[in-house]
């Protein structure tokens, strides 16, 4: 399977500014990747380098093969890009707006399955600003997919949408990586990253701090697996001395890591010895989300270099 995306030591700076500070990463072609990373960490930096309309400074990038900033022309004909807070012309409807598309990149889109695709046939025949915020993500999404794109640029694409709509677009995406296409996703919603993409990138003050499937991630910046318990902070008491395991109590809840899973049933006996009153108890993992703020707050406070450095 070739790369979508290459992407070797990029650049990108304002004066003394380095707003991407030698990053590197590839997307396989008809894969997800995504792109996460707090407000101006450089992700829209990137994004736009990479769909040509910025100029990096130095590094290489190709897409599908192409230079992104040389070869626009070519690259803008193969890929769909639906921009965060996606507006249109007021008073064109869905329809329209999709036909119009079309005739920009000389295809002939069938606009009907298109706004099917995106459950939004109901609306084919209103005006733009008469839509709802998903509904103009939802149509954002459909003239992504008007072009037949090899790559689609999809930037926080289900901001602002409820749940039924959130899980119609994943559906979505879903389809598209079985069609072989490639999905670029920038998000903040990190449950979605960690249900969609097959690689993950996180990038802060410019650089990439780590990479790799949603699970490798997790695995190398996550804590170990827990048991937790609806219990007073007495039980923790009663099971630090007795356990040898990192025991915690806040907000009713008692954690014990497990360093191995043997290590759960000594848990439980230790518990059922202790007399302690508890209402319940759960297994407990990190997820995606947990190791994002983890690994961002270790890197503001030093204690976390980016991937590569030294």
């Amino acid at each position: 399977m070739a790369d979508a995306i290459e992407v070797r030591h990029l650049v990108k700076r304002y004066g003394n500014l380095a707003a991407v500070d030698d990053v590197s990463f590839t997307v396989r072609a008809g894969t997800v990747f995504s792109f996460l990373g707090p407000n101006g960490a450089g992700k829209t930096t990137t994004v736009e380098i990479l769909e040509g309309l910025r100029r990096a400074t130095s590094g290489e990038v190709r897409a599908l093969g192409l230079d992104p900033w040389t070869e626009a022309a070519a690259l803008h004909r193969r890929v769909g890009v639906i921009p965060q807070d996606f507006r249109f012309f007021e008073k064109i409807t869905p329809r329209e707006a999709i036909e119009y598309y079309g005739s920009l990149f000389g295809h002939r889109p069938h606009p009907d399955e298109l706004l099917a695709r995106v459950q939004l046939e109901d609306k084919a025949h209103s005006r733009f600003d008469t839509l709802s915020g998903g509904q103009k993500q939802k149509l954002g999404l459909a003239l992504a997919l008007t072009n037949d794109p090899e790559i689609c640029f999809l930037d926080e694409p289900t901001t602002g949408l409820d749940p039924t709509a959130r899980r119609a677009i994943w559906d979505v995406i879903r389809s598209l990586k079985s069609e072989g296409r490639s999905v670029f996703l920038t998000t903040h919603y990190l449950e979605e990253a960690e249900l969609l993409a097959d690689r993950v990138a996180i990038i802060h003050h410019g650089r990439i701090i780590a990479e790799g499937t949603p699970p490798e991630i997790i695995a190398a910046h996550g804590r170990p697996e827990r048991l937790r318990f609806a219990a007073a902070p007495a039980l923790a008491d009663y099971l630090r001395p007795r356990l040898g395991l990192a025991v915690s109590a806040a907000d009713g809840r008692v954690e014990v890591e497990l360093g191995a899973p043997s290590d759960a049933l000594r848990v439980l006996s230790a518990v059922a010895a202790s007399g302690v009153p508890w209402a319940s108890f759960a297994t407990a993992q990190d997820t995606l989300e947990d190791v994002f703020v983890r690994l961002v707050g270790q890197m503001d406070d030093g204690t976390l270099k980016a991937e590569g450095t030294t």
